[in-house]
């Protein structure tokens, strides 16, 4: 599209979508969105990324290779609805323990209730707060995990830095998100349907076209899978790196503290 992404320099808390706001109400914004869809957002989830943000997630477990040790410890952020810290809890064999962090409440809600319909719920802490002020010690966790949830914090430098100082040394970040695209034919076909089908599915299936056309907006506006490398390593970050699934759709991005 004819936007074009903000950089390593930042930009993103300043754009909710292709709007530009003021400094400060962006949170606002987005926490409406999320209350909006926060019923229907794992099905959306599935229409946003025509079913592959299943595989994505899977990997990004496989990635992580949670320790099957009930002293392991995981901060999953913006994962209010449960997605990532579930996985994370089954390929532990349900001895890690993982924290949701989000800060909307409509969110957490929908993940506290899967949580108990799965019967994983002692494995689990669910925390409203925001991912730039996380109200927890330095060194507290092995693993920093958020998936399609960077792009919608407005100071990504800060989130960034909060996770850095939350991780125990030699512990891992690991960032899923909707990314650059580097195929030239996939890009147009992707284009056409985020932009042209995936407001109207919103519309169809929750009610309201609005928080899908931001949705996708701010995905073209995240910064490229360079751009957001460097701002992981400005982080303090070590041995950070990037692998993209299905063409750059999304991209799994891994930094150490170490």
């Amino acid at each position: 599209m004819a936007e074009s992404r903000t950089s390593a320099d930042g930009g993103m808390e300043t754009s909710y979508g292709f709007r530009e706001v003021a400094d400060g109400e962006k949170q606002g914004l987005v926490n409406e969105v999320f209350h909006k869809v926060a019923k229907r957002y794992d099905v959306m989830n599935d229409v946003m990324s025509m079913g592959m943000h299943r595989a994505w997630k899977d990997a990004m477990i496989s990635a992580l290779n949670p320790r099957k040790d009930p002293s392991y410890r995981t901060l999953d952020v913006a994962g209010g609805t449960g997605d990532i810290a579930f996985r994370i809890v089954e390929a532990s064999n349900r001895l890690a323990h993982a924290t949701v962090l989000d800060i909307n409440g409509s969110m957490l809600a929908v993940g506290a209730e899967r949580a108990e319909k799965k019967k994983i719920s002692d494995n689990l802490t669910f925390v409203e707060a925001n991912a730039e002020e996380l109200p927890f010690e330095p060194n507290s966790f092995d693993a920093y995990t958020i998936a399609f949830g960077i792009r919608n914090v407005p100071h990504i430098d800060v989130a960034l830095k909060e996770a850095y100082r939350v991780l125990k040394r030699g512990g891992r970040l690991l960032v899923l998100e909707f990314s650059e695209v580097d195929l030239p034919l996939l890009d147009r076909v992707y284009d056409a349907w985020s932009f042209n089908a995936i407001p109207k599915f919103g519309k169809a299936i929750t009610g309201d076209a609005e928080p899908y056309q931001y949705l996708v907006e701010s995905i073209r506006k995240f910064p490229n899978q360079q751009d957001f490398a460097t701002m992981i390593r400005e982080a303090g970050f070590s041995r950070v790196s990037f692998t993209n699934y299905t063409g750059g759709i999304a991209a799994l991005h891994s930094g150490w503290k170490l």
